[in-house]
């Protein structure tokens, strides 16, 4: 009971909220955050709602066996639930849980990434268009990462030097790569419109871009600025998801996903491609032309050359880069063929 006079005492925020709030301090990107929240709540509500406090491994443990033995799930999918369930323990609740020995590991199959052929390539931008040819031809020509290209900024992009600088990528890493020349002056007209765009945005009272981790309490005025705008803005505004401002943000990914999509099934290419198959390209197309692997690791901002390693397996060579004995002996069959004929 509170004393006259004295203040309410402050309601203690919800689990849910508190995961959020530790994401949010811990600069997670909101994808990571939506994707924490949403295993967290499983878990909960897989244990009839009980509270994560009064649980413990070995509740995570049935949790997580249940993924694999009822649901099914891919492996990727598992160790997504065990990183929540982690993070969960570990940084919001302060209970780190012991390592989890009993836990049924979901079996991550051994597979080769689909790459497109330089033809194949070719066939498939030639069926695109506009703005989506450009981020299509930037995905490849680059090898960036769909949300890295999304969230380009105007100025990590180096025109003198032709590079593109990606900041906080795959394990909040920068990294320098190229910019093709192909897309310098068609990406230089695109500029130009966007420009125009944010110009008359601020006319209206707007033109302010949500910026990283605390910059915006650090430079109030640096949404507002031409540089830190997106490369690919939304032709149209929306609220933050976090902070409910409306802005225009950056062009939703299902733009260019079902751009390449449609350029696929125009060119006839039966394979499973999505916008992540043009930066395997990118990679293996590269070691094809006799780049180091070094280089091309350093470009994917691979963080060990081992990942990279993979795309030599997929390279145009065959398999592993052998040679089929079957041509040795067609060519032999035919310089017998025609010795024999002279």
């Amino acid at each position: 009971m509170t004393s006259p006079g004295s203040p309410p005492p402050v309601p203690k925020r919800r689990l849910l909220d508190q995961v959020r709030d530790t994401i949010r301090l811990k600069h997670y990107s909101l994808r990571t955050e939506e994707t924490y929240v949403h295993w967290i709540k499983r878990f909960i509500y897989f244990h009839s709602k009980r509270h994560p406090r009064e649980m413990g491994g070995a509740e995570v443990t049935a949790f997580l066996n249940h993924l694999v033995r009822t649901r099914d799930v891919a492996a990727a999918t598992q160790n997504q639930a065990l990183s929540a369930l982690l993070f969960l323990y570990r940084d919001v609740l302060a209970e780190p849980l012991a390592w989890l020995d009993g836990v049924e590991r979901a079996k991550r199959p051994a597979r080769v990434p689909t790459v497109l052929s330089v033809k194949e390539v070719a066939a498939l931008l030639a069926r695109m268009t506009g703005t989506k040819w450009l981020m299509a031809s930037i995905l490849y020509g680059a090898g960036l990462r769909l949300t890295e290209c999304l969230t380009l900024r105007v100025k990590d992009v180096d025109f003198d030097y032709r590079q593109i600088v990606v900041r906080q990528g795959k394990g909040s890493k920068d990294r320098r790569t190229l910019l093709p020349e192909a897309v310098v002056e068609p990406l230089k007209a695109h500029l130009a419109r966007v420009k125009k765009l944010h110009e008359r945005d601020l006319e209206q009272g707007f033109g302010e871009v949500g910026l990283p981790d605390a910059l915006e309490l650090k430079y109030p005025n640096a949404g507002r600025q031409w540089g830190w705008q997106y490369v690919f803005p939304s032709y149209k505004f929306s609220a933050d998801p976090r902070s409910g401002v409306i802005r225009r943000h950056h062009v939703y990914e299902n733009y260019v996903i079902r751009g390449v999509k449609e350029a696929v099934r125009g060119a006839g290419i039966n394979k499973h491609v999505s916008c992540h198959t043009l930066r395997h390209s990118f990679a293996t197309h590269l070691l094809e032309s006799g780049y180091d692997i070094r280089t091309v690791q350093e470009l994917l901002g691979h963080s060990s050359v081992e990942t990279t390693m993979i795309y030599t397996h997929v390279m145009n060579k065959g398999g592993r880069g052998v040679r089929s004995p079957l041509d040795r002996v067609e060519e032999a069959r035919a310089s017998y063929a025609a010795g024999a004929a002279g």
